[in-house]
């Protein structure tokens, strides 16, 4: 099969390293989209998304592994701009919208302990930003379902010289939210 798109040789600068559950994809390319003009991109897809270049629970080996595949993919490719992405419910949310990554980390953690070991792990991941993200921007989201299933980004971290990405901002769809969080 023929397809209609054609070849484009130059890379995109923009890496999003994110959970690779399929019940996000959609929602993250609207996000990346409406919120930051981005429609081309590279993918690091992993369960568990940023928080699987993250040492905590019990995964050691396995963060170091992906920290550097991920900072191996920055290099190469010369990324500028790391999206990094959690995700989870919001406060008043569905349990079943914790990412099974974390809850295998944490069996014995509840949806507001869990979100609290991403908040810790967003940290600490940028505490040791360079093992990752050699010298791209990062910033670092949190894609939450509340009460009404509606899906929305929390902002943990953006740099504050990552270059601007759009010209401007972008119409949001009914019951769409994005709030800011630093």
């Amino acid at each position: 099969m023929r397809m209609t798109a054609r070849w484009n040789n130059e890379r995109p600068r923009v890496l999003v390293v994110a959970c690779s559950d399929g019940r996000l994809q959609q929602i993250t390319d609207e996000f990346l989209l409406r919120e930051r003009g981005i429609t081309r991109y590279d993918r690091l897809y992993v369960p568990g998304g940023i928080g699987a270049l993250s040492a905590s629970g019990r995964d050691f080996m396995r963060a170091q592994q992906l920290q550097q595949e991920c900072k191996y993919l920055v290099q190469l490719h010369r990324v500028e701009h790391v999206i990094a992405l959690f995700h989870g419910p919001a406060p008043d949310g569905p349990t079943d919208a914790v990412c099974a990554d974390y809850r295998r980390k944490f069996e014995w953690a509840t949806p507001s302990e869990i979100r609290a070991h991403q908040e810790e792990d967003a940290k600490d991941l940028l505490r040791y930003r360079h093992e990752w993200a050699a010298n791209a921007a990062i910033s670092i989201y949190r894609c939450e379902v509340n009460g009404q299933h509606d899906l929305g980004f929390v902002q943990l971290h953006a740099d504050h010289h990552a270059k601007p990405l759009h010209s401007g901002p972008q119409p949001r769809p009914p019951g769409h939210m994005t709030e800011g969080r630093d």
